[in-house]
């Protein structure tokens, strides 16, 4: 049986106010004898990861991020690391929603970096994070790809908790995203929302609708013949686009809540991981808990 190497990180920044939360992880998958196996893992602060576990056999090595305070809070500063070596295969996800929480002033951060190397598969499967009202926070998703690497991603964000009527009336989330292989650009993004902003309504912003999607896939296989099997479906409830860029496949979601948004995106993951990922769909079991 192989061991997890394990460590603490060091932070040099100085510290955040007693109430704010620095935390790192980072993880490194390997393959090793035709198994992937989670060959490094090292935290500080409310970051984990559970052991590594295999419902589909020993060539996906399937591992659940945990944040046990449960959401993001207003000075917090969040890190994950993903390294995926040559030949390995990952699937990671998250056990329920994430929050961001109201703020008193402080914004908070997230930073989530995935490196995957020649010959390396990673799936980053988050579940959905939920926008409280009053939220600051900036949202950072960086991958580089080397060689043939293939990465499937996927990111789903409500604002407001819509389930007690709550709109995002305050507050402000920043988002960026960048996709590079080799150092050449591939997908490149930066947005932000502000509460009560005039694109919450508006047609070229969220129109009216409290939850947004992206699935994104990366892989030398992104071709016409995947874009068509995915324009085959739909979206049980809001509105789904498709697009086909130079080696990336983009599903964009806009709708009313989150569930019929992450059911389109499991069909389009049904569609693609065979080709992409090289074996059918395996839903995480912790997403029927």
């Amino acid at each position: 049986m192989n061991a997890v190497r394990e460590s603490p990180i060091r932070w040099d920044d100085a510290p955040l106010a007693p109430a704010a939360w620095h935390a790192a992880l980072r993880l490194a998958f390997a393959r090793r004898a035709g198994r992937t196996v989670l060959a490094e893992r090292a935290h500080v602060g409310p970051l984990r990861v559970q052991r590594p576990l295999y419902p589909e056999g020993e060539v996906v090595c399937h591992a659940i991020v945990l944040h046990p305070p449960a959401g993001i809070a207003g000075g917090d500063e969040l890190a994950i690391d993903v390294r995926v070596e040559a030949g390995a295969h990952a699937l990671l996800t998250t056990p329920g929603a994430g929050k961001w929480y109201r703020s008193g002033g402080a914004r908070a951060r997230l930073a989530q970096r995935i490196e995957v190397a020649a010959g390396g598969r990673c799936e980053w499967l988050p579940q959905e994070s939920i926008v409280f009202d009053g939220a600051l926070g900036d949202l950072v998703t960086e991958v580089a790809l080397a060689g043939d690497a293939r990465f499937i991603g996927m990111e789903m964000l409500c604002f407001g908790r819509t389930g007690s009527g709550e709109r995002f009336a305050r507050g402000d989330l920043a988002l960026r995203t960048r996709v590079v292989r080799d150092g050449q650009p591939l997908w490149l993004e930066r947005g932000r929302v502000a509460g009560g902003s005039p694109l919450l309504d508006s047609p070229v912003g969220l129109d009216g609708e409290p939850v947004c999607g992206t699935l994104l896939v990366a892989a030398p296989e992104c071709e016409a013949g995947l874009l068509a099997a995915w324009r085959e479906e739909a979206p049980a409830a809001g509105r789904g686009a498709v697009t086909l860029l130079p080696g990336v496949l983009v599903a964009r979601y806009l709708g009313p809540a989150c569930e019929p948004g992450r059911h389109w995106f499991n069909r389009l993951w049904a569609c693609v991981r065979p080709a992409v990922g090289g074996r059918p769909m395996s839903i995480p079991r912790i997403w029927n808990t």
